[in-house]
């Protein structure tokens, strides 16, 4: 890989680099994709679901690893994407980022930890504030326009961070050992038998209509369809990827009634999706060129956006 107009010390720290990220709604995706981009232009940027992901671990020496953070914790199936790929973290240079609608603490530094049994040099940490993804509690909902605003506050971070480490120098956030206490006493010790293991609790209602997008949505295979109705598993991984895009709103999990649902492409403006496919972030075949901004709630209700009966 070619890496762009970078300082000298960048280009002697790391020869090859890839992204590999879990995200629920896109808020993760695309903060991977945006710092990924500014580094290198020609690096990938992939789902950690993807067999490509494990193929690029192995072949690249800086990892950047990104997902959303759950109650100051990893997601399950992050940590055991680490876990089950152990021997491919040795020796490698990896930078956390942790994205969160509110307060981690530590929520790069909980994969850090992790990633350093392993044998990976973590070099550094980012937390990203976004919008809020929590399609069933009420707690930190924002209008469009202010979530609009926590994306473009992020960019601007994002930016920030990629000009600090093509200097050579690595953000730190949620590695230092007040984050970890801040993590834990603010959210893990209260919260930590939800997110230990993969949940069981996802409720489908009789609002289902049997369309399957949550089944295909799923990162972990944990819905199918059964009957012409949406049947889950107990291995829920809590990302909110099938109840942020179920058109019937017959999804739930922690709550019990969908409040509003949150992907990120409902944020994005035709403006913003222009300047991404200018800046080489977006591409066309992206979905969010098709359901963002503000066509994102007419083609939301549209059961044929989903069977294919347009």
């Amino acid at each position: 890989m070619i890496f762009h107009n970078l300082p000298g010390l960048w280009k002697g720290m790391v020869k090859t680099m890839v992204g590999v990220y879990f995200s629920g709604t896109g808020n993760t995706k695309h903060c991977t994709e945006k710092l990924v981009h500014l580094l290198d232009e020609t690096a990938q940027a992939l789902p950690i679901e993807g067999e490509e992901a494990v193929e690029a671990l192995s072949r690249q020496d800086f990892i950047i690893l990104a997902y959303p953070v759950q109650y100051s914790n990893v997601p399950v199936i992050v940590r055991d994407f680490i876990k089950s790929h152990g021997a491919l973290w040795k020796n490698k240079k990896v930078f956390c980022v942790a994205t969160m609608a509110l307060f981690s603490g530590d929520g790069a530094g909980c994969s850090a930890r992790l990633l350093k049994k392993y044998g990976a040099e973590v070099v550094g940490g980012l937390h990203v504030l976004m919008p809020d993804s929590i399609c069933d509690v009420k707690l930190l909902k924002r209008s469009v326009e202010k979530n609009r605003r926590v994306i473009r506050a992020a960019d601007r971070k994002i930016e920030k961070c990629a000009e600090e480490i093509r200097q050579g120098h690595y953000p730190r956030n949620g590695l230092h050992f007040c984050d970890r206490i801040a993590g834990l006493i603010g959210q893990r010790l209260w919260f930590y038998q939800k997110t230990k293991k993969y949940s069981d609790q996802l409720k489908i209602s009789d609002a289902c209509m049997g369309c399957g997008q949550c089944a295909r949505l799923c990162p972990m295979g944990n819905l199918t369809l059964k009957d012409s109705r949406a049947s889950a598993g107990s291995r829920c991984t809590m990302c909110y990827r099938c109840i942020s895009a179920c058109p019937a709103q017959a999804i739930t999990l922690l709550g019990d009634r969908v409040v509003e649902q949150c992907p990120y492409d409902r944020y994005v403006s035709g403006e913003d999706i222009c300047q991404g496919i200018a800046a080489g972030v977006l591409q066309m075949s992206d979905q969010s060129i098709y359901c963002g901004g503000d066509r994102w709630e007419e083609e939301r209700r549209s059961p044929e956006a989903y069977t294919g009966k347009r």
